[in-house]
């Protein structure tokens, strides 16, 4: 079955009462036994039912076998936020005196998550150059929780080679951890790349336009504590199991994605190499261009399309800002891959907290504006962005 089908044709969990060719939406929070052994059964997970919906939704569970089918994966765990699956995907492999070996290119509250939260429990984060084997090979010892990383860094751009750091994680006998939120599981295969855990922002593409927040942990399967430990341990104590109205509504979402991407994608490239030619933009930096640096592992890796979201450099801070005011169409918004082109300056706002130092470590410049490009008609959103870059605006 191709992938534009099986989003549509996944089956229930259970046949609907009334019928019904759209999954309902199971708003309650517990659910009644047939008899007090179901009840236990399903309370100590013998059976698969739900029993009480922080735990399990039957709308969530529909949601969980749609993107279970589309990426073949073990497990499928829907959470209320990228961030909370994140979370959930390291608690499931860290502890107190463990390290995590990753990038210094990060989102912003994903460093604060390892750096902060996770470092006052006693977990070393090392941030190291993932396109240099040799020295995440160095910073891998026996208490490497895992390799963290984001197929494409955000806003930096980055693309790190995932078949070389799936060799050493397998060598040193780690997970694999990948951010995939920027290219969708519906172009490419994590797994077959070598990626032995998938975390996903599904407030992103999946949601249909920014309806609704959500994150989802890919388990591919090769460390089987991993999807044990989530479904028997965290999505109990940790709380952070998705309702199930979000649910549905990227359920929906799963429906017109590889349409919706596929004129995402195409805008952003179009936009991307349009950009090239306006003179007051110093650099363009997005992967689908072919003199991009990552161009042709980004290619071999996702396939044809490249994402989209893309970054222009201005003169500096203050030129950036003024752009920002002056956009028309473009909103002015944090998030990404809305049906709504939307663009932010991420020195400022989601790396705000950290000091000067910091982003620099991190390559985040002040001169950036990071665009999530829509599904507008990219000749509207690119004379907005040179109205806004005149002079005379």
């Amino acid at each position: 079955m191709k992938k534009k089908t099986i989003p549509i044709d996944t089956a229930f969990p259970r046949p609907d009462a009334y019928g019904a060719i759209s999954m309902p939406v199971y708003h309650t929070a517990a659910y009644e036994f047939r008899t007090a052994k179901d009840m236990a059964d399903a309370f100590c997970g013998r059976v698969i039912a739900p029993d009480y919906s922080r735990m399990l939704n039957p709308t969530v569970m529909h949601y969980e076998n749609q993107v279970k089918a589309l990426t073949n994966a073990s497990n499928v765990f829907a959470f209320s936020s990228g961030m909370a699956a994140i979370t959930n995907a390291l608690l499931s492999v860290v502890e107190t005196g463990k390290n995590i070996v990753t990038s210094n290119h990060l989102f912003g509250n994903t460093v604060g998550l390892m750096r902060n939260t996770l470092g006052r429990l006693g977990v070393e984060t090392r941030m190291v150059n993932l396109l240099d084997p040799a020295t995440v090979e160095n910073a891998i010892d026996e208490q490497t929780a895992c390799l963290f990383l984001e197929i494409v860094t955000n806003p930096q751009m980055e693309v790190a080679d995932l078949e070389a750091l799936s060799l050493l994680a397998r060598k040193h006998g780690v997970p694999l951890i990948a951010d995939t939120t920027i290219i969708p599981f519906t172009q490419f295969s994590a797994k077959a790349l070598g990626v032995d855990i998938e975390v996903v922002s599904s407030t992103k593409y999946i949601s249909g336009g920014a309806t609704s927040l959500g994150g989802l942990v890919i388990d591919y399967g090769s460390y089987p504590e991993v999807g044990v430990r989530i479904r028997t341990e965290l999505v109990f104590n940790v709380g952070s199991y998705m309702s199930p109205h979000p649910a549905y509504m990227q359920s929906l979402g799963l429906e017109t994605l590889d349409a919706r991407y596929r004129v995402q994608a195409s805008n952003a490239l179009t936009l991307a190499r349009a950009l090239r030619d306006v003179p007051q933009i110093k650099k363009v930096n997005y992967v689908g261009l072919e003199d991009n640096p990552f161009f042709s592992l980004a290619q071999k890796q996702f396939g044809p399309t490249a994402g989209a979201m893309l970054t222009i450099d201005l003169e500096d801070k203050r030129s950036c800002f003024r752009f920002i005011d002056r956009l028309k169409l473009v909103r002015r918004a944090t998030n990404l891959f809305d049906n709504k082109t939307l663009a932010i300056h991420p020195y400022s706002t989601i790396f705000g907290p950290f000091s000067g130092s910091q982003k620099r470590e991190m390559d985040v410049r002040d001169t950036t504006v990071r665009i999530s490009v829509g599904l507008e008609d990219v000749e509207d959103v690119l004379a907005d962005i040179v109205q806004a870059l005149s002079e005379h605006s």
